[in-house]
């Protein structure tokens, strides 16, 4: 399309003098007033439009010209040299002229010789010739006077209806926690500016590139009309030529095939505009709605994408465009994108077209007025920031953090904020995601880096890894995968962000026995309570305790066990019945508050914690819940990890830290959301710090310290059936540092299948998982520059003779074996001293050294799965 007021080319030209040069509203003078808007109306009914019976002007027109309103006017139009039409006004008034020009027998005129005898005689096929010039002319003259009466008459009688134009829809930005790396762009790649905010050098570079008599024209451009049908007529391009109104009203009208039906149309619609708006609105709107190349949508977009500016008023001065480039985006309008035909003018493109493009906006500026001399003469055409080249390396949202999006998109349909908002746009969300942390939970967990225990591991394995500062509930590093659009193995978010599906999750195994803990605690259950592992279970059969002899579990102690040492070594036999004693609907509860909010039972029926109580518990899950038969989300899961770590104050997992959103029309942008940093304690302090202080022996005791600092850890494993023989097929390593929650999943990739290690034993949450986890945490740490920090000192808590202990420790006679319960109790009496003092606690030998330790990783690993 060319801008109205391009030069032509001769073939596509029709010049529309009327009377003078300066006789059409187009080159009407800026300081002539114009008449307001309902100057162009008139009551329905009435016949003639400021005429007479029988003539049909459209307001006063002088012989010779055509005039809408009294406005617009249409003159005498040569034709290739060849015929000439002479002025014409609506009512039958225009004439034809034979010859050069002058009336019939008349003198000469300025295409023939002087004198009504000095004709040259004209051959046949000169004859013809002419004559098909004369009606092509004609039927142009006819095109345009019907252009101009429909014009006129569809203005006032047509029932088009000017829809009210709406803020441009923007997009939606999303980062990462630093505000500076985006994640994610969605939507229309547009900012809108108010035309309030948008700068004087902004809008008249615009003018002089498209349209340089925007700012005196009534909207319609006649001399457009005119050049379109007889460039249409003669076989040429079909164009538009339009005026910025008529280019903006065809997009309120969203008709955009060129046709002489679409062109008049266009120019209702555009006077319309031009009297429902003024000139400053009308550039505002356009200018927010224009594309100008490489997927930037309106001025703002694409100042900040060429140049790394703005073009709002108020803008720093180094920071605010300057008229040189504003010039550049003004050209690039014509034609942002090359074709077969033109390479087009963005200057990445096309840089010789571009700045001719340039000079010739610059010097209509200049001739506007809008340009001083001195600027005119300085003029050097602008650095463009040049296409940044995709390479090898996927966007962020082709990355595996891209799974994140997903959960955005969650969060923002329970904030309230619909598809439909989005679509409209104008949302900068800053989400939680570290890009360091971030960095060490893909590291840890995909088989495709070296660094991660998983690497070379069967394609069919697959882990998760969560990262949750326990503070804020901030989810700092999520790996689920490294298809952003495949299974979202840490949370199983559907790909539309509506929710977890029917079927979805893994089994905890024993790391679900932290909420067993906090309930049984929170019942008054001490660590140092004793419990029968010999019993079987209601209603008969072995409690599983994951293929442990039971002649080896406790150390020999079967029959009187503690509870502290069945939660470091994980046996699950205490764990059944402290969800017998209390009921399995506390264990439940104590999970629900910490943050697992989904749940399937034995049938694979989901079923929701928040949104149900505990008859419906009671009726869907068994005492086996205690030691993590049943599914629940990893994600959900680690959000519980995360309450306990966090010493029993609850933070809901999130993944959106603050949402702001800019008005379309104000261009105002505000904070619409920030995420809540406020927790609530549901474990009382004193029972956290006891249970904290027990699973801080877990990582020692599988030889997972993190270096230098204190930890909490909890492993777990659940089997698989595979051809009838049980297999581990889920594996779990879950805990962290007062600075970061982690939870780590291995299992199958898709389907469940039977876990090995490297050496082809059997995997067990001591071990990959485990190793996942210490690397995760390290690399985290390093990268953090964390301090070292402990946890709070432990209080036992809890009645050791609880009620729903099942066991009883033997009664002793006092002695003076070192070994004996009463040196145990008293080891510094001076009968306990013959052979250097007692063993030390769980130990075997005595001496001044104390004795052994509990365990090690392949102890806890063999005798009970973990």
């Amino acid at each position: 399309m060319n801008a109205y007021g391009d030069p032509q080319s001769a073939r596509a030209r029709v010049r529309v003098p009327g009377p003078s040069a300066a006789s059409t509203p187009d080159d009407q003078p800026a300081d002539e007033a114009r008449p307001r808007p309902d100057a162009y109306r008139r009551p329905s009914g009435a016949a003639p439009v400021g005429g007479q019976p029988g003539r049909a002007p459209v307001g006063s027109a002088a012989p010779g010209r055509a005039a809408v309103g009294g406005r617009a006017s249409v003159g005498a139009a040569p034709v290739g040299g060849r015929a000439s039409v002479g002025g014409a006004s609506i009512g039958g008034r225009a004439s034809v002229p034979p010859g050069g020009g002058g009336p019939p027998g008349g003198g000469g005129g300025s295409g023939g010789s002087s004198g009504s005898g000095g004709k040259r005689p004209r051959s046949k096929a000169d004859k013809k010739y002419r004559r098909a010039n004369i009606l092509t002319a004609a039927a142009a003259v006819l095109v345009i006077m019907l252009g101009v009466g429909i014009v006129g008459g569809t203005y006032f009688f047509d029932d088009v209806k000017l829809k009210t134009p709406e803020a441009e829809s923007q997009m939606n930005i999303i980062y990462d926690a630093t505000g500076r790396n985006v994640l994610a762009k969605e939507g229309e790649p547009r900012i809108n500016v108010p035309y309030q905010q948008i700068s004087e050098v902004m809008m008249n570079a615009v003018a002089a590139a498209e349209d340089k008599n925007f700012w005196t024209h009534n909207g319609i451009d006649m001399k457009g009309i005119a050049r379109a049908a007889w460039n249409n007529f003669t076989g040429g391009d079909r164009q538009g030529a339009s005026t910025i109104t008529q280019q903006y009203a065809r997009h309120v009208a969203d008709e955009k095939d060129i046709s002489y039906s679409r062109k008049l149309r266009e120019a209702v619609l555009a006077r319309k505009l031009e009297s429902d708006y003024d000139k400053k609105e009308i550039m505002g709107m356009y200018l927010n709605y224009i594309d100008l190349g490489e997927g930037r949508y309106g001025v703002e977009a694409a100042a900040q994408g060429y140049f790394n500016k703005s073009v709002k008023t108020g803008t720093p001065k180094e920071k605010a465009i300057n008229v040189y480039e504003a010039a550049v985006l003004a050209s690039i309008i014509k034609q942002p994108y090359p074709n077969d035909a033109h390479r087009g003018y963005d200057p990445n493109h096309n840089p010789e077209a571009a700045k001719e493009r340039w000079e010739y906006t610059l010097a209509n500026m200049y001739e506007m007025g809008k340009i001083s001399k001195a600027e005119y003469d300085a003029r050097k055409y602008p650095k463009v920031n040049p296409i940044v080249k995709a390479g090898s390396k996927k966007t962020p949202d082709q990355k595996p953090v891209g799974m994140v999006l997903r959960h955005v998109k969650y969060e923002l349909n329970k904030l309230g904020i619909k598809e439909e908002a989005l679509q409209k746009g104008g949302f900068t969300i800053t989400t939680t995601i570290n890009p360091k942390v971030q960095k060490a939970a893909e590291a840890a967990g995909s088989r495709l880096s070296k660094t991660s225990p998983m690497y070379k591991r069967p394609k069919t394995y697959q882990a998760a890894v969560i990262g949750i500062d326990p503070t804020n509930g901030e989810v700092l590093g999520y790996y689920g995968g490294d298809d952003p659009n495949g299974i979202d193995y840490a949370g199983y978010m559907s790909g539309d962000g509506s929710g977890v599906p029917a079927n979805g999750g893994q089994s905890p195994g024993s790391t679900f026995k932290i909420y067993t803990l906090a309930a049984g605690l929170k019942e008054d259950i001490s660590f140092k309570t004793i419990w029968d592992g010999t019993k079987e279970k209601v209603g008969g059969g072995e409690i599983s305790n994951a293929g442990a002899d039971i002649g080896q579990i406790c150390g020999g102690k079967k029959t009187h066990c503690d509870l502290e040492t069945a939660t470091i070594k994980s046996y699950n036999f205490p764990f059944y019945w402290i969800a017998e004693g209390i009921g399995q609907d506390k264990v439940i509860a104590a999970a629900n508050a910490a943050g697992v909010g989904t749940m399937w039972n034995d049938d694979g029926k989901k079923i929701d914690l928040d949104n149900t109580k505990a008859a419906t518990w009671k009726n869907n899950f068994d005492n086996e819940v205690a030691f993590g038969q049943y599914r629940v989300v990893p994600l959900e899961h680690a959000e519980g990890v995360a309450t306990i770590v966090n010493e029993g104050v609850h933070h809901e997992a999130h993944f959106i830290k603050t949402i702001k959103q800019r008005d379309g029309k104000t261009g105002i942008e505000k904070v619409i959301h920030s995420a809540d940093k406020g927790g609530n304690r549901v474990f009382a302090a004193d029972k956290m710090s006891d249970l904290l202080g027990v699973l801080s022996e877990i990582p020692k005791a599988a030889n997972n310290t993190i270096s230098g600092r204190e930890s909490v850890g909890k492993s777990g494993t659940w089997e698989v059936e595979v051809k009838g023989e049980s297999l581990n097929g889920d594996t779990w390593f879950v805990g962290g540092i007062p600075q970061l929650a982690a939870t780590v999943w291995v299992g199958g990739s898709g389907n469940r299948v039977s876990l090995k290690e490297a050496d082809g034993g059997p995997m067990f949450g001591s071990g990959t998982p485990a190793a996942i986890w210490e690397e995760f945490i390290e690399t985290t740490a390093e990268a953090m520059k964390w301090e070292e920090k402990d946890f709070p000192e432990r209080i036992p808590t809890g009645n050791p003779e609880s009620e729903y202990a099942n066991g009883v420790a033997p009664v002793e006679v006092p002695t003076t074996d070192q070994n004996s319960q009463f040196c145990q109790t008293f080891p510094n009496n001076p009968l306990c001293q013959i052979n250097g003092g007692p063993a030390g606690p769980g130990g075997n030998n005595g001496g001044p050294n104390g004795g052994n330790n509990t365990g090690n990783g392949n102890q806890d690993g063999n005798e009970d799965g973990d």
